[in-house]
């Protein structure tokens, strides 16, 4: 089930609304069942808090898919470094983003971009990455110890900045 925006729709404005909408058992005569009638009839909207929200991101960001930069570490037991080479070399080819991993035989990090509306949904595909390509790239039975998602201005003033290292090779696997 996915989330509707009513902005999204023609004619409609774009703040968000949260309605309630009857439902449940048809209307019944107040005398028969003991209660009360309904303020309203059962089949109505009623708004119940508008949003005041300032929209999906920064003020003139369109509510669409961004780039974000993922740095993701993962440790477990010291496993062999030819097979993890070989299953981040996997996960490199699967990964259209994928920019660059480092190993050793019980950690490894892997840097990418990530497209996603937001960093609520980047960082939650991020988190999923190691444990869905754990079977196809045969990647060792590790978890994940460190997670850092920044958007793409950020990144590069950092890059910019000298705080960060553009990668040397895209796609490279090396040994830390």
């Amino acid at each position: 089930m996915g989330r509707r925006r009513d902005g999204a729709l023609p004619g409609a404005t774009a703040e968000r609304r949260l309605s309630s909408i009857g439902g449940g058992r048809g209307p019944a005569e107040p005398a028969a069942t003991g209660r009360p009638a309904p303020a309203e009839p059962l089949d109505t909207v009623r708004e119940l808090r508008p949003d005041t929200g300032g929209g999906p991101g920064p003020a003139g960001t369109p509510d669409q898919a961004r780039l974000w930069h993922v740095v993701l570490s993962v440790a477990g037991e010291a496993t062999g470094l030819s097979e993890l080479r070989a299953g981040l070399e996997r996960l490199a080819h699967d990964h259209s983003f994928f920019l660059t991993a480092r190993y050793a035989a019980d950690h490894a990090e892997i840097r990418y971009w990530e497209q996603a509306r937001d960093l609520h949904d980047a960082a939650a595909i991020a988190l999923r990455l190691w444990g869905e390509h754990k079977a196809t790239a045969n990647l060792p039975p590790w978890e994940i110890v460190g997670l850092e998602v920044v958007d793409r201005p950020t990144y590069h003033k950092r890059v910019a900045e000298g705080f960060g290292e553009p990668p040397q090779r895209p796609g490279g696997v090396q040994p830390y």
